[in-house]
């Protein structure tokens, strides 16, 4: 028999995983295993929940009482540092299996009873804007006990990111935690990637098409938070291969107040059949901005760069277009004048880089930002692959990155250069007398100089001894 056939021992195996429960119970071990095997990826999973940096202890299906029943939270950890304690109850789901209103509730009620800190929930489900929950829950359970959700994306994009870029220590531990990564990577590990619009998609869109849908028509609002989600996972994603945390360019209102950003999202989409969204990536010359245009089936992402403060127009222009020397020649650029109002000239980049001029519509006006945008055909499928809607997304927003974004510098001012000697040019020749031959206020025309023994001694002053 080949070796090709041969399974490889793997710390955390994929074989063996019949049902959801077992699928569930495994993920939620491994997990929780690595947490506390791997000191730098436990901290960086509990340092954003609000626990101490110490040592993490985990378990999994605690026993706890709650009135008449007997309930099993799928885990628990416990973070210690000194005289400190820091506990959190762990719910998880894996595959399509959605977190539940009740379960939850209960949980957090034995949260509440043991006087733990928090309780975390863990599922492919992704929240539209960080920090708010996927599920609807009762306020008032939260006054004494945090609830917190982390989908698996995000799981696994730390685990990348600690182990690749920022690093493990031990060796081992470094081992362990790209064995979690490679079981959370397979399919049949339940972490799946985005991978649905919801099932409203089908009938928003057609209302779209057709210019029917209203803002208060059920399925909008649903479409509308799908479309952040989407958003929020292509940042997860994007920052899994950048080494980074990408995140959401929002509004501190729209951070406070989610209900109000889908709200102006189905308006947007009910009267220009368009959603829009930002990407803020560190490092980069601006937010990478995304427009899914229903009606015109494109996705549109563009950036805004802000223009040189000096040089002529053409200049300025010329200094964008080195910059892109490896752009597709369909790319377009806007170019925006001080002052002016509106839009500015705009041109395809292959026309722009044969004549600069086409982007200086008034010469006498300095340009004072650029904006470069590329457009991709947006699929229309509800679900992923070939022809979706969620990997045309996906897709632009890489190249976009890949092809422009990566690509472009801040304009930065040339620094002021020190005089040298060399530099310093008289005004005229200056008087013998003079010890110095720096430039004074005195090297005018206007100042005449005589020789100190011809001057008589002003009244008052004392002769020389």
């Amino acid at each position: 028999m080949s070796e090709e056939t041969w399974l490889a021992a793997r710390l955390i195996p994929t074989s063996g995983i019949n049902g959801a429960e077992e699928q569930e119970r495994r993920a939620t071990s491994a997990v929780l295993a690595v947490m506390s095997a791997v000191r730098e990826f436990g901290r960086v999973l509990t340092q954003s929940l609000g626990a101490p940096a110490g040592s993490v202890q985990t378990f999994i299906e605690v026993p706890f009482k709650l009135g008449n029943q007997q309930l099993f939270p799928d885990g628990l950890i416990r973070v210690t540092r000194g005289q400190r304690q820091w506990t959190a109850l762990v719910e998880v789901k894996t595959g399509s299996n959605a977190l539940k209103t009740e379960q939850l509730e209960a949980y957090l009620d034995i949260a509440r009873e043991q006087g733990f800190d928090a309780l975390i929930t863990i599922s492919n489900e992704i929240a539209p804007v960080p920090g708010q929950h996927p599920t609807v829950i009762d306020r008032r359970k939260l006054r004494k006990v945090a609830l917190y959700h982390l989908p698996w994306t995000e799981i696994l994009t730390q685990a990348v990111i600690q182990k690749e870029y920022r690093g493990v220590a031990d060796p081992d531990q470094a081992w362990i935690l790209g064995e979690l990564i490679r079981y959370l990577e397979h399919p049949r590990s339940g972490a799946l990637e985005f991978s649905d619009m919801g099932p409203a998609w089908v009938q928003v869109r057609e209302g779209v098409s057709a210019g029917t849908l209203r803002a208060g028509d059920s399925g909008a609002a649903e479409v509308a938070g799908r479309f952040d989600a989407l958003i929020r996972y292509a940042c997860l994603r994007l920052g899994r291969q950048l080494g980074i945390d990408v995140t959401p360019a929002l509004s501190r209102r729209d951070l406070t107040d989610p209900a109000s950003r889908t709200q102006s999202l189905v308006n947007q989409l009910s009267s220009t059949g368009t959603l829009t969204g930002s990407i803020r990536i560190p490092g980069a010359v601006g937010p990478l901005h995304v427009t899914a245009d229903l009606r015109a089936g494109q996705i549109v992402c563009h950036v805004d760069v802000d223009a040189p403060r000096t040089g002529r127009p053409t200049t300025r222009v010329n200094w964008l277009i080195r910059q892109l020397k490896d752009a597709p020649d369909s790319v377009r650029i806007e170019a925006f004048a001080m002052h002016a109002r509106g839009g500015g000239a705009t041109d395809l980049l292959r026309q722009v880089r044969t004549e600069v001029t086409t982007l200086i519509s008034d010469p006498t006006r300095e340009l004072r930002a650029f904006r470069v945008a590329q457009s991709a055909a947006a699929g229309t499928k509800r679900g992923s692959g070939r022809g979706a809607f969620i990997d045309s997304v996906l897709h632009a927003i890489d190249d976009f990155y890949e092809q422009i974004i990566q690509n472009l510098k801040p304009w930065m001012p040339t620094p002021p250069r020190l005089r040298t000697p060399e530099d310093v040019t008289p005004v005229q020749p200056v008087s013998a007398s003079l010890v110095s031959t720096a430039i004074s206020s005195q090297d005018s025309p206007e100042f005449e100089t005589s020789p100190v023994s011809d001057r008589s001694p002003e009244v008052g002053s004392q002769p020389d001894e």
